[in-house]
This record gives C-alpha cells, structure tokens and sequence, in this order.
C-alpha cells in the first residue's frame, strides 16, 4: 500500500488532483472557522450535544454549526433537494423524460436542484435560529426576529449568509469532483467529520470513563473496530446476476455472445435511510420542546411526557427507530432500482438472464432477488443506527465515535476515493491499493 501511494505521487495527474483535494479541505476548514456575529458559540455547542438532529446537521456542516459559523447548514440542503429530486423523478412526467435524456437531461435535473437548495437553506436557516432564539434554546442569538423592524435587517443579513455558505460548500465540492478525487460533496463530510475525530478520540481516552471503566472502554473500541469491519463487507457486498448477450451477426462480424453480470448490492441504500428516520424521529421532540414552556398545565404535561418518551437514550425510541430504519431501506431501494429501468435495458441490448424469459419475467425475478438482499442490508442498518445505545449499555460508555451516520460515510468515502486511485494508477499500469 504504501508502494502504490509513492506511485500516486510520482504521476503529475494524480499528485495534482490529491493536492487539489487538500487544498479544498483546508479551504473549508477554514471558512468553517469564521463565526456568524451575535451569536453564544459555547451555547450553541452545549445546546447541540443534547440534540440528535441538530448533531446530525452539524456532522454534514463538517463542524460548521458547532461555531455558528458561516457554513453552519454545511451541505444537508443540497443533500435534501437531491433526495427531493431522486423521489420526484418518478412522478413527474418531465423529470422522468429528462432522466433518460443522457448527460444533457442530468444537467437540466442539477440545475434544479441547484434551485430547490435555495430555499430549503433559507427555511433551514431560519428554522435553527429560531430554535436557538428561543427560550427552550437558551436565547443564544440577539436581534433576531423578522417582524420587528430593528432585528429585521440583521436577521436577514444572517439568513443570506448561511445560504450563501452553503451554495458556497456545494461549489467548492463540484470542483473536487471536476479537479480533484472523489465525489465532492462526500469528501466535504468526510473532511468534517474526521477533523471532529481527534477531539473524540481524546476525550474518550483522557475522560473519566477510561480510568474509572478501563474494561468497558476497552470494549467500546472492539466493538468500533467490528463494526468498521462489517461495515466495509455490507457495503461492498453484492449479489452478481449473471446476464448473456445474444449472438448477432452483421455483414462478416459477429457481436455479443459475452457473459457479464448485473451487480445488486446489499447496501444500495447507503446513509439515506438513516437521515430520514432521524429527521421523523426527531422533528416531534423538538416540537415538544418548543411546548414545554407553554402556559397550559396539560399542554406542557403532553409535551414533557413526549420529550422524556422520544428521548435518544430510551428503549422505545430505539425501537422504532430501528424499524423506521428498515422501512425506509426498503422504499429508498426500490424507487432507485426502478429509476435504473435495468430489464428495459437488458431487452434493448439483446441480452438476458439465463433461465428467465425477458421483459416482465426478468423484472419480477430481479425485484425478488433485491428484496431478499435487501432484508440483510435493512437489518444491518437498523442494527448500525442504534448500535450506540447498546454500545453504551453493555460497556458505560457513551461516545459519538459510532455514529452510524459517521461511520457509513467515512467507511463509503474511503472506499470510493481508493478505487479512484486504484482506477487511475490501474491505467498507468501500476499495481494498486488492493491486492
């Protein structure tokens, strides 16, 4: 491995693009640093370890809301209007014929996306510092309010900041995807997410629970390592249907006649499941925070018993929380899978599976086959996203190093910017990364 790094740097192209990457992280990292005026940062940071989605949000600002900074919505806009466009495509008419326009439709289907992440930053910028200026918040925003006519301007001037710093991020991962390695927008929350992994590391190991819990810190770091582990082989586990092109003969050449494969993965949902279960499961304990201060004794009684019974650290929480996690690995699955129109593609290519006639049969056969993969992805996941409740049951101790979010996307990032590399010294014809 460390051969085949020497060898990236040797080549001109890949040492630039790594460089490039570099660059574009430290640049990041640096604007996640500037703070948005008028704000109780050390607030903010208390306030956000208490919340589940607000530590979510601040994992896809690569650290950005932990310092109300001016990227403090980081990328989780952008990544909503994608997923917005990926189950609309479907059901719209139009954005159906422009995803089977080629590169062109995509194009068209970006700039949309482009448009919707305008005002789902405005409305998620908005929504953040109201829960911040507000009482169950701790009131750690002055002059906010857009119905008074002195905090009007600088609530405005903040809201186009964060909106900015957004679009800003999502340029800035364009250019790693154009320049450098890897899918941009990943490798920003990748950059974010390993920049938090020191102070993690070193508060586990400096903190009470190791001198006072060695044994149950101990095996908190196996039970992190199994899970890297498994996470690695769910992710790159695939079922291979076999596929057979038919034989045709033009003029005095023959074409097809080859065997391929179609690869289902296990996982073909990724982190996408994870983020809309949390969103769900979160959005009723916040609104009964924001309950919790009313006037009304029974108003006030509901929304205690409804923050107290929604809380992450209980047992009914996780419950659900992991079957939302299974139902939503299932829908995602299956509305991606039928946007790939893949027996479609097959008939059109004179190409079959082998024992199944084409056309509907092949669609029934393949959709059968992913269901059934698809059950162990989904358990996997589910297990993945409550695993830091039972980690710190059995163990004591209580860590954000694993996160399930964190660990599905470090894992993915590194495995794709590798097989990058791999891809491109393969070219060159040098050995690479993986044996």
């Amino acid at each position: 491995m460390l051969q085949a790094v020497i060898n990236a740097f040797k080549i001109p192209e890949i040492r630039r693009k790594i460089l490039y990457t570099f660059a574009m992280l430290v640049i990041f990292r640096l604007i996640a640093s500037v703070p948005v005026p008028g704000v109780d940062r050390e607030g903010v940071r208390s306030y956000i370890e208490t919340n589940q989605l607000l530590g979510m949000l601040n994992l896809f600002s690569g650290g950005g809301l932990n310092n109300f900074s001016i990227v403090a919505l980081g990328v989780y806009p952008y990544i909503t209007a994608t997923i917005i466009m990926q189950l609309m495509t479907p059901i719209i008419p139009r954005l159906n014929e422009l995803s089977q326009e080629g590169q062109q439709g995509r194009n068209v289907i970006d700039r949309y996306t482009h448009y919707i992440t305008i005002p789902l930053a405005l409305l998620q910028g908005y929504g953040q510092m109201l829960l911040f200026a507000s009482d169950s918040g701790g009131n750690l925003i002055e002059n906010f309010g857009l119905f008074d006519r002195e905090t009007f301007l600088p609530t405005v001037a903040i809201l186009f900041t964060l909106t900015a710093g957004t679009m800003l991020l999502v340029w800035i991962g364009e250019l790693i995807t154009e320049n450098g390695i890897g899918n941009g927008v990943s490798v920003i929350i990748f950059g974010g997410i390993v920049a938090s992994l020191p102070g993690a590391v070193y508060g586990l190991l400096t903190g009470n629970d190791l001198r006072t819990n060695f044994f149950g810190t101990f095996a908190f770091a196996i039970i992190g390592l199994i899970t890297i582990v498994g996470v690695v082989l769910i992710n790159e586990g695939q079922r291979r249907i076999p596929v057979h092109h038919a034989k045709r003969i033009r003029g005095n050449r023959q074409y097809g006649g080859t065997n391929t494969h179609i690869p289902l993965k296990v996982n073909s949902a990724g982190m996408i499941p994870l983020i809309f279960a949390v969103s769900i499961m979160v959005f009723p304990g916040m609104v009964a925070n924001f309950l919790s201060g009313s006037n009304l004794d029974w108003v006030r009684n509901i929304a205690v018993s409804m923050s107290n019974w929604l809380s992450p650290d209980t047992i009914p929480y996780n419950i659900v929380y992991f079957f939302m996690v299974i139902g939503f690995t299932f829908f995602y699955t299956i509305v991606v899978f039928q946007q790939q129109r893949i027996p479609e593609s097959l008939q059109r290519q004179g190409a079959f599976i082998p024992g199944i006639r084409p056309g509907r049969n092949t669609a029934v056969y393949l959709q059968k086959v992913l269901t059934r993969i698809t059950f162990v992805g989904a358990l996997f996941l589910g297990i993945i996203a409550i695993l830091p409740f039972i980690a710190s049951r059995i163990t004591g101790v209580d860590s954000l190093l694993l996160s399930a979010t964190s660990l599905l996307i470090v894992v993915g990032v590194a495995i794709d910017t590798m097989r990058q590399l791999e891809s491109q010294l393969m070219m060159r014809n040098y050995e690479g990364f993986i044996d």
